[in-house]
């Protein structure tokens, strides 16, 4: 049989990897410990000398601690009728559940200010029904709000993995327990809690790690008075220029966050526990009496204040004008105003931010699939280090790549720093871990049959791949572009950084406006964070669509 043998080019991915990743990470390292040339710890000194930075890394811990066990909380029960109850609209609620997971960072910020914000949906009620002059709740720039917007952000890994896990274990454990006399509670705590462990802990590292690197909710809705370490490297890399300083805590973040994934990478080893799984329809069952009718209710409940009444707030806010529903902020968007913050109209933000998107998607893709089939090429016996070499940029933060982009594609032969191509770079090592565990799955369980009876058929090793290959392919292909696209419309981390003036993204665009006075800005904020919120939303429902059932690893 005639094989369609890459060579070279399957290697492809890994030289951008050492280019574009490794390269900036390692430039980091040595800006750090070497900024003038020659070994000086000054700025990790710096970091352990002044007590500054000592509270940035208690705060980030600590409010990523907090924030994961809220998530997890909050999650779980929503996460058990979704394990245990079967019920009309349950695919939809459960499609609509996951959207706030891929909205953008300043989109979920533009939501929660619209809903909580002082003037927000939930003050101008409070403030009409009780004739107050004042907005009672005054939760903008508090941990208050970091906090819920975390959840409302993570709530949905909690729903997939705990939930999913849960929804295959065999109810007949706890009714066994149930006839040896056990009261409910006591069956979940020693018999379907310790058998959740797995997944909670896999899910609450994975969250832990989400808020630990948490950049725009804690940028926008935190203000000043807070600052991650993510936060803390952009201000020293564009507010301050101290770039050795910025590097030194990217050094701090990235032993830190790559140590969070190890062990989540041990955590979701331990998944793998054998039990008597069985399918969710023979352990999910129909609503029953009004007991079981208040659970399902207080789930749903739940779950809509949790994670659909930002988005709701957030559209409604946007239509909502002095003079009543108008779409005047979306019209504003395409106008360029005298004495505008922008150096372009909004418009053009949109623009960018598509242009970007293609050449994301078609980076991403390219390299996502010579990834994927290098990774199931039969008897490569690095493939087993090369998995976990190509998640790496999952783990590595989007504001300590973009600063890597900036120290390292600085001069001759990648001087590339004046380049708007820095951003589809950035966004395509954010996408590329998606769109291989999108191909992965499939690669691996295509039948080889198939390919062998074309070839016996005379098919040459293009033929086969175009008729055999590309049409299982096909719906895999569709989810990772779709991951591609959102991402790239999505990321502002990176974006923030190395995006030149006159080329912003709309999520630069929604973080300007927020930023400044005035109700024109704010409701221009809200018109381009719903557009962009609309766009991810059905870009993630066509992902549900179109995906293998129960295949995929995102």
């Amino acid at each position: 049989m005639r094989k369609w043998n890459l060579g070279w080019v399957s290697w492809t991915p890994l030289a951008f990897l050492a280019v574009f990743f490794f390269y900036p990470l390692f430039e980091i390292l040595r800006l750090s410990l070497a900024p003038e040339g020659k070994l000086d710890l000054a700025p990790l000194a710096a970091l352990v000398q002044q007590p500054y930075y000592g509270r940035v890394l208690w705060f980030t811990t600590w409010q990523a601690v907090i924030s994961t066990l809220l998530t997890l909380a909050l999650g779980l029960p929503a996460a058990y009728v979704f394990a245990r109850y079967t019920f009309p609209g349950k695919t939809l609620l459960r499609a609509l559940s996951t959207i706030p997971f891929v909205m953008p960072t300043v989109v979920v910020a533009a939501a929660f200010s619209a809903l909580l914000g002082p003037n927000g949906a939930v003050n101008r009620w409070l403030m009409q029904a009780l004739h107050l002059g004042q907005p009672p709740l005054q939760l903008q720039q508090t941990i208050w709000m970091i906090l819920l917007a975390h959840v409302f952000y993570n709530a949905t890994i909690v729903l997939r993995m705990v939930g999913g896990f849960w929804a295959n274990l065999d109810p007949r454990l706890e009714q066994a327990a149930a006839v040896l006399g056990a009261s409910r509670w006591r069956a979940f705590r020693e018999i379907t809690l310790p058998l959740l462990l797995p997944s909670l802990t896999a899910a609450g590292l994975l969250i832990f790690l989400f808020c630990f690197t948490s950049f725009g909710v804690i940028l926008i809705l935190g203000g000043p008075r807070f600052a991650t370490l993510e936060v803390e490297i952009y201000r020293q890399a564009v507010n301050l220029f101290r770039l050795p300083m910025a590097a030194a805590l990217a050094l701090v973040q990235m032993v830190l966050t790559f140590a969070i994934m190890a062990l989540y990478t041990r955590m979701q080893a331990r998944n793998v526990v054998v039990l008597n799984f069985k399918p969710q329809q023979a352990t999910q069952r129909r609503i029953r009496g009004w007991r079981q009718f208040a659970v399902v209710g207080s789930g749903i409940t739940l779950l809509f204040w949790l994670l659909l009444a930002p988005l709701a707030a957030l559209i409604v806010r946007s239509v909502s004008t002095p003079g009543g529903v108008s779409l005047a902020y979306y019209q504003a968007l395409f106008i360029n105003q005298r004495q505008s913050i922008l150096f372009v109209p909004p418009v053009a933000a949109m623009r960018n931010s598509l242009i970007f998107a293609l050449l994301t998607l078609a980076l991403a893709l390219i390299l996502g699939v010579l990834s994927a089939y290098l990774l199931t090429r039969p008897r490569l016996r690095v493939s087993a280090w090369l998995d976990p070499i190509f998640m790496l940029p999952l783990g590595a933060s989007a504001v300590t790549l973009g600063l890597g982009f900036l120290v390292a594609l600085d001069a001759p032969p990648l001087n590339l720093r004046a380049s708007p191509l820095l951003v589809p770079l950035a966004h395509t090592l954010v996408a590329l871990p998606f769109v291989i565990r999108s191909l992965l799955p499939v690669l691996r369980g295509l039948n080889p049959h198939l390919r062998e009876a074309a070839a016996v058929q005379g098919a040459s090793p293009r033929r086969v791949w175009r008729e055999v290959d590309l049409p299982m392919l096909a719906p895999a292909l569709i989810v990772g572009a779709v991951f591609a696209v959102t991402v790239s419309l999505g990321e502002f981390g990176a974006t923030a950084l190395i995006a030149r003036p006159e080329t912003p993204t709309l999520p630069l665009v929604i973080y300007r406006f927020l930023g400044q006075p005035g109700a024109q800005n704010y409701g221009q904020a809200l018109a381009a964070s719903t557009l962009l919120m609309l766009v991810c939303a059905a870009g993630f429902i066509l992902l549900e669509r179109v995906r293998y059932e129960e295949v995929g690893e995102f």
